[in-house]
């Protein structure tokens, strides 16, 4: 069986009603409370999406998290009431696409996940157009999802995909931080953190001397932008 949500937290009634919430308002989910279950439960489901808690008893959403993404790449949202930017950082760093903070309401969670899928499942639409990107030595295959540097491939998450793709189709422009949040994300409930880490692993793989970076660069105070450094 397919769902859209795995809700991995070891806060039972929480974790249960966070799913049938989702179940009622069309988002097909699913509860563990424990890492064995997870990993028990992916090997016998698909899952569009995870949130995943941090505190899970006897072991880390990190430890988990870090093992995902061994053998997968399943949008993965924490969810925890830790607020240390040092936990945030950390969350980001080892594969999560996000971190929301408790307490949140169903709500405002919900429409963060929707987003999330409309996102991520945005690939299986009708195919337009190839479209190419390039900047300095970089080549961005929009219908493939494929980065090359000078020639090379490079792996990129989805939302490292995306965020390089709307840098790229607007290069040379100043995009202030909100638009990114808006035009990528799609939603405003990412935060500075996020998009600084994303930005952060760009630099990282496509940039010669990343924290002198010839193509991303800050405008402090303003946002991003992404400098055809052929120009």
């Amino acid at each position: 069986m397919t769902y859209d949500c795995l809700i991995v937290d070891d806060e039972e009634v929480l974790a249960e009603t966070t799913s049938e919430y989702f179940n009622m308002f069309d988002v097909q989910s699913a509860y563990v409370t424990s890492a064995e279950a997870c990993l028990a439960f992916l090997q016998q489901h698909e899952v569009s999406l995870i949130l995943l808690d941090i505190n899970l008893g006897t072991t880390s959403g990190f430890e988990l998290c870090r093992k995902l993404r061994q053998s997968t790449q399943i949008p993965i949202l924490f969810i925890s009431a830790r607020t240390s930017n040092d936990d945030i950082l950390i969350a980001l760093n080892i594969g999560g696409d996000d971190y929301i903070q408790k307490p949140y309401t169903l709500s405002v969670l919900h429409a963060k996940v929707k987003a999330v899928l409309k996102r991520y499942t945005s690939t299986t639409q009708p195919a337009v157009a190839a479209s190419t990107l390039n900047f300095g030595p970089i080549t961005i295959d929009e219908q493939m999802e494929r980065v090359r540097v000078r020639g090379v491939e490079i792996k990129l998450k989805a939302m490292e995909f995306k965020l390089l793709t709307y840098l790229a189709g607007n290069k040379n422009r100043i995009i202030p931080k909100e638009e990114l949040f808006r035009q990528v994300w799609g939603d405003s409930f990412a935060g500075d953190g996020t998009l600084n880490v994303h930005i952060r692993h760009l630099r990282e793989k496509l940039e010669e001397k990343p924290n002198e970076p010839q193509y991303i660069k800050t405008v402090w105070g303003k946002g991003y932008i992404l400098e055809d450094g052929s120009l």
